[in-house]
């Protein structure tokens, strides 16, 4: 009897020390299933990588925006391939009679506008590109005649963003003081007429002082008036004599208020009397 409890004790004490196999052989299983796991993630379907990869590229490729041409998967009708369930195309062949946009979306509006119909330029540009080469010929010619002439110190043309500026030295065309035209000045706007003939560009006309005052003997009562004569003088040469549309001209006189120069030395004082002959540009660039 007593044998026996013996036995009975020590089988007890050697399944208490066997139990930790249990464990471990738990703990080893588990192991395995997370590697086994793992390795199931880590390995790729290689011809469903590929489609989803080659979808992607083309649509990148292609510029089409998801959000707008309404392709995407979210759509819940379209597969990689960008087919309807229950219908089948080939990739890239549209239906006769349709176009197709960039992102493979079928179009009944027909081709899309070459390259060409697009840098075809419009009316409007025709006429700036027409009428940037008149004020060019015309400066050119002008620039010409001023040098073929020596009247460097007295005419200055210049291109300006409002157009063609003429500008004319009030001792090349007045007596001090005066608004009357002097006999020397002639030639050059006769010359200048003959190039605003038909020059279909609005000419402006604007007479310019220093701030000196006036003598108590001008007949003109200040700065204001005087620009403004100077101006008129020069507009009723060119209708009256030379036989130009009067609707062609506008004129102003602007006394002292726009300087050239600094009015505080004689040189800058002379450079702001002056008559400016403005040809104005009437078109403006894209």
């Amino acid at each position: 009897m007593r044998q026996r409890n013996r036995r009975k004790q020590r089988g007890t004490e050697q399944d208490s020390r066997d139990r930790w196999m249990i464990t471990y052989a738990d703990l080893i299983t588990l192991l395995l299933i997370f590697f086994v796991v793992l390795y199931a993630m880590s390995s790729l379907d290689t011809e469903k990588y590929n489609v989803v990869t080659g979808s992607l590229s083309q649509t990148f490729k292609n510029g089409s925006a998801l959000p707008g041409g309404g392709n995407g998967l979210l759509d819940g009708q379209k597969g990689l391939n960008g087919t309807s369930p229950g219908r089948q195309s080939q990739p890239g062949s549209p239906e006769p009679g349709k176009g197709q946009d960039a992102g493979g979306a079928e179009s009944s509006e027909g081709p899309s506008p070459t390259k060409s119909d697009n840098l075809k330029p419009s009316d409007r540009e025709l006429a700036f590109r027409e009428q940037e080469a008149r004020l060019a010929e015309l400066m050119g010619v002008i620039t010409k005649y001023v040098k073929d002439n020596n009247l460097g110190d007295q005419i200055f043309v210049a291109d300006k963003p409002q157009g063609i500026a003429i500008t004319l030295s009030d001792r090349f065309l007045f007596d001090p003081g005066n608004a009357a035209l002097k006999a020397p000045a002639l030639p050059a706007l006769k010359q200048l007429s003959g190039l605003f003939h038909g020059i279909g560009a609005t000419i402006s006309i604007e007479g310019h002082t220093d701030n000196m005052p006036l003598s108590k003997l001008s007949r003109y009562s200040d700065n204001w008036e005087l620009s403004g004569a100077r101006a008129l003088s020069v507009l009723r040469y060119f209708v009256d004599k030379e036989g130009l549309t009067p609707s062609t001209f506008q004129y102003a006189g602007y006394g002292d208020t726009r300087p050239a120069s600094d009015n505080s030395t004689e040189a800058g004082r002379q450079k702001n009397r002056r008559v400016e002959i403005i040809v104005l540009r009437q078109l403006q660039g894209k």
